[in-house]
């Protein structure tokens, strides 16, 4: 009977031993190689901004008390996002855009875009210098989104008044510098 008693308590001992193995192996990994297996979770969409909802960064932006982020703070590196363009300058030839996330729903008749604003503050955000400018109606001159530059694109939006630049939406992609590399707006009624 010891002997019977003895090999259970090898395999117990056996099968913790293994156990821990397993578990620190698995503690190790974590350090690094355990999130490379994980799904990825990233602030990219891979869909394309035409037909993808807007990834938002976690704050719309702002900083963690409340006030915009700085243009040198590129809180949207690397992402697109779909926003309202509150104004456009240019200075020292580099055109800068105070922007917002905001909501984008299909139009239920039209072939168009209903636009929800955002709330928070704007952040100024630059332009690339070889950023693609899409406009389409209202902000452009057709339904289709037509190539423009940076240049009619700041007139064409700074000509408007505030409130009907309120329902103009536009779909951003940044670089990993924040900075804006296309620029598309949204066909709204």
């Amino acid at each position: 009977m010891r002997v019977s008693h003895r090999r259970a308590t090898v395999c117990c001992l056996t099968a913790l031993s293994f156990s821990l193995v397993a578990l620190t192996g698995c503690s190790s990994a974590g350090d690094g190689q355990a999130d490379a297996t994980a799904p990825a979770t990233s602030a990219t969409s891979s869909a394309s901004a035409d037909e993808a909802a807007p990834t938002t960064a976690p704050d719309g932006g702002a900083d963690p008390d409340g006030t915009a982020s700085s243009a040198g703070a590129a809180p949207w590196a690397g992402t697109k996002q779909f926003v309202q363009i509150d104004d456009a300058r240019t200075d020292d030839g580099r055109t800068y855009l105070s922007v917002r996330t905001a909501e984008k729903n299909p139009h239920p008749r039209f072939d168009a875009w209903v636009i929800t604003p955002g709330e928070g503050p704007y952040t100024e955000v630059p332009m690339a210098e070889d950023v693609k400018v899409l406009l389409s109606v209202p902000l452009g001159d057709e339904q289709r989104a037509a190539s423009y530059s940076q240049a009619e694109f700041v007139s064409r939006l700074t000509a408007r008044s505030d409130s009907p630049r309120q329902l103009l939406g536009f779909d951003l992609s940044f670089d990993g510098e924040g900075r804006v590399t296309r620029l598309k707006s949204l066909p709204t009624p």
